[in-house]
Order: structure tokens, then C-alpha cells, then sequence
């Protein structure tokens, strides 16, 4: 067909008869391979060096390929699962999909449900079908009890009786955040005492950052996923933010300098991590001043993978300034400070955001690897002027998981209730208020950091 008479969304299906097998492939207008198929050919050899092969077979192997290039991964599919959700239906048999999997990835709405003429638009109208069974018809909020529980083949897999209840889960991220959030913090002399679940942000923190607020009325902030409703607790929409890479970040300035090799050394000679090391050595070479002033002429933007919250800019890079010759120990523990203090700012940064846009923060609760680390920790209350809790329960991710298992089982009326019982502060990390004002210095060079990127890439772009 003339290039000019193609219809948009026009498919084209390619065929090769090679020796051995007939292979076909569906190809779309850009060339591009969506499909393929392949089926043998048959072949005889009546005598030595003397090969026959069939038309007939030959042209029945080609219908084959070619319908089953309408029949794909896709046509046979009998659902298409989230993870958690996959892992709840292996476990009960239950299709149902959770609130938390399909607000948050998946585009449904809690209030109006699925929308028709978007899947139309981005040409996945086969969702629409059946009244959307493949993706789910039947949708549960997080800790609701699914079907009869475990069935007894998952019984028998995962050890555990056949019948005891399973919920409705939770993303990974979310369900930390319901692990930490709903702790009773009387006594701790906390500002989020006494005040609505609403004036904390719980923060998971491991390779990448989930920060996760919620509001008992939708609030929309710029750069930040959501709102989303019940979507981790149940009642209250979430709003998300997120940083991109953050322990990945860490790991990535520590062991790419060349002094990592030392700090390997002498961490394993001390059976310390590096990091525990690396803490120690900044106490060690800090002297009278606070920690964090190790760092007043060395600043990091930490968008080394582009900036999710509040920016969403893909194309932001990281930037260091302030380096020297030196590649010593003192260098490299200074650099880790600066980078962990970056993380920080860039928290300070979405909190915010969140905050023009209507949310009140008072608290920072705090899970993931990231939160055992004791400098990490502290530099959030530092530089965002904000308590920090830790849980009692360093697995935050688990307890949040249990939390939706006790809900599912009947043994508590709610999720806050589980919340409430189940969550527990361990420790409270105040922020050094007499540093706030060398941290809002360098606060000021962290937003001059970016602002200086977006100019030099503008300089770069122009004529």
C-alpha cells in the first residue's frame, strides 16, 4: 500500500520460509516487531544427501504462524496483575484487585471507577471488555478479607492452615508507610500529639524515596503523584512524592572514589560497614564544630537519575561544587555528608511543596534502610526543622503488611485501629535548632544549584 493511503494504526505481517521452520512477524507502520511465531517444517531424507520437504506442509506451517500471530502474550492472557495483586490471587484464587494497585498504577479513579474512553485513546480498548475482567471488576480497599482465604494448594505451598484470611495488599512503599504513621506518640513530646494523622509524612527510604502525606480532603501539589484515595489508609486521599535514586545515590558517590578501597579496609578491620565507619570518621575530623559544617563549600544536587518530586524533570543531572585535588579519607567522608545532606534538602524541598499546596506537616516518621543509618537520619531533622520517629520495629514495610493481615482476620474493627496497636516509636531524633541558620544558607545554594543547571542547559539550547 502507497505510504500516502496507509490508514494510522495499520499493521503489516511478514513471512520467511527458511530450511528448517517457517517464522512470522506482525510489524507496525515505524517497523517495528510486535509479534512473532514460529513453526517447523517438516523434511525427509530418502537417501544420503538427497533432502524433500512438502509444499503442502510448508503452507500449513505458514497458516499456522499467522494465526497465531492473532492469537498473542496478549490474545490468551486471561489477566493482567500487579504484582500484589498477582501474589493475592496465587494465594486465595481471587481476582480482585487492590484500591491501593489500581489508583496509583493503574489509572482507576475510587470515585468514578474505570474510564472507558481512555483506554480507547491509548488504543487498549480490549480492557473495556467483559466489564474490564482482565484488569478487574472487583475492587477491594487495602486489609479487606479476599474470598475464603488460603486455599489449600497455597496452604500446602506456604506451610500455613487452608482458610486463614489474606487482604486485600498494599505497594511496598505504601505499606511502610502504614506500618509507621499511625503510632501513638503520646509522651515523646512531639507537635504531631494530639493533632490529626494528617500533620505526619511518613518517608520510606532504601534505594529510591517514597514521602507520603495524606489529607482527609483531595489536595493536588505540583510534581507530586496523587491525590489518590484510600489508597493507603482507608478514608484519606495520599499524596506521594519521591526521590529517585537516594541509597542508590549514596553508594554511587562512595564507592566511585578513590579513596573506597581505604575506607573498605579499614571498615572490614573494625567489622564495620563502611557507612558506620564513614560516621565515625566525620566525629573524628569535625572537631569543635557540628558535623554538618564540614560541608560549607561543597554542595550536591542530587538528581543524578532526573528529579521525580516536585520538579518531575527527567533531565536534571547531579551537580557537585566545592572539589579539590584531594582524594583522601577526610575528602571522601565529607563528600558522603554532602551527598546525604542533599537527599535531605531535596526532602525539604517536596515537604515544601506540599505544603503551599495545602498540606500542614509537622512530623517526619521515618522506615527503610536508610533509616538505620544515624546521620541520615539526623540531617532530615536537621535540615528540615522536624522531628524524626523511628519505629520500634526497624521492618516498617512487614509490620504494614501484618497490620492489613490483623484487619483481614476480623481482630480489629479498622485500619487505624491496627495502626494505633500495632505501631510502635522507638526512638525520636529532634532537629539541632541552633544550626538552622547554616542550613538555610546552604538550603539557598541548593535551589541556586538547579536554577543554575536550567540556565546552563538554556545557554546550551539557543543559538
Amino acid at each position: 500500500m502507497p505510504g500516502g493511503d496507509q490508514e494510522p494504526g495499520s499493521y503489516y505481517v511478514g513471512v520467511d520460509v527458511g530450511t528448517g521452520s517457517v517464522r512470522a512477524a506482525l510489524v507496525d507502520q515505524r517497523g517495528i516487531l510486535l509479534a512473532f511465531a514460529d513453526q517447523p517444517i517438516k523434511r525427509w531424507e530418502p537417501q544420503f544427501n538427497h533432502h524433500e520437504q512438502s509444499s503442502e506442509d510448508i503452507w500449513a506451517a505458514c497458516c499456522v504462524v499467522t494465526k497465531n500471530l492473532r492469537e498473542t502474550c496478549w490474545d490468551k492472557a486471561g489477566h493482567f496483575f500487579d504484582l500484589p495483586d498477582f501474589l493475592s490471587w496465587k494465594a486465595t484464587g481471587v481476582t480482585a484487585r487492590s484500591l491501593c494497585s489500581l489508583v496509583c498504577k493503574w489509572t482507576y479513579s475510587a470515585e468514578k471507577g474505570w474510564d472507558d474512553s481512555f483506554w480507547k485513546m491509548i488504543g487498549l480498548e480490549d480492557f473495556v471488555a467483559d466489564n474490564y475482567r482482565k484488569i478487574g471488576n472487583q475492587v477491594l480497599p487495602p486489609g479487606a478479607s479476599l474470598g475464603n482465604g488460603l486455599t489449600p494448594e497455597a496452604a500446602k505451598d506456604l506451610g500455613l492452615p487452608a482458610g486463614i484470611a489474606v487482604a486485600a495488599p498494599l505497594i511496598d512503599a505504601h505499606a511502610g508507610g502504614l506500618g509507621v504513621i499511625g503510632a501513638d506518640v503520646r509522651g515523646h513530646g512531639l507537635a504531631c500529639e494530639g493533632q490529626p494523622v494528617t500533620s505526619r509524612l511518613a518517608i520510606i527510604c532504601g534505594t529510591s524515596s517514597c514521602h507520603m502525606g495524606i489529607s482527609k480532603d483531595p489536595i493536588f501539589v505540583p510534581g507530586v503523584w496523587g491525590p489518590y484515595f484510600s489508597a493507603m489508609i482507608p478514608g484519606f486521599w495520599l499524596n506521594e512524592g519521591g526521590q529517585s535514586v537516594t541509597g542508590k545515590l549514596i553508594d554511587h558517590m562512595v564507592q566511585g572514589h578513590a579513596a573506597f578501597p581505604e575506607l573498605k579496609a579499614k571498615a572490614a578491620a573494625r567489622c564495620q560497614s563502611v557507612y558506620a565507619y564513614l560516621n565515625s570518621h566525620l566525629d573524628l575530623i569535625k572537631k569543635a564544630q557540628p558535623v554538618g559544617f564540614l560541608t560549607v563549600d561543597l554542595h550536591v544536587w542530587p538528581d543524578f537519575h532526573g528529579n521525580r518530586s516536585p520538579l518531575a524533570d527527567l533531565t536534571l543531572k547531579g551537580m557537585v561544587t566545592g572539589l579539590k585535588l584531594s582524594q583522601d579519607l577526610d575528602d571522601l567522608a565529607i563528600l558522603y555528608l554532602a551527598t546525604v545532606q542533599a537527599i535531605a534538602f531535596g526532602t525539604r524541598l517536596i515537604i515544601e511543596a506540599m505544603e503551599a499546596a495545602g498540606h500542614s506537616i509537622s512530623t517526619l516518621f521515618l522506615c527503610g534502610g536508610l533509616s538505620k543509618n544515624p546521620l541520615f537520619v539526623q540531617m532530615h531533622a536537621d535540615i528540615t526543622g522536624m522531628p524524626v520517629v523511628l519505629s520500634q520495629e526497624v521492618e516498617s514495610v512487614l509490620v504494614g503488611a501484618a497490620i492489613l493481615g490483623a484487619c483481614a482476620s476480623g481482630d480489629f474493627t479498622s485500619v487505624q485501629e491496627a495502626m494505633a496497636r500495632m505501631s510502635k516509636v522507638g526512638k525520636v531524633v529532634f532537629p539541632r535548632l541552633e544550626d538552622k541558620r547554616y542550613y538555610d544558607k546552604k538550603y539557598q545554594v541548593f535551589l541556586k544549584l538547579v536554577e543554575h543547571q536550567k540556565e546552563y542547559a538554556a545557554i546550551m539550547k539557543g543559538d
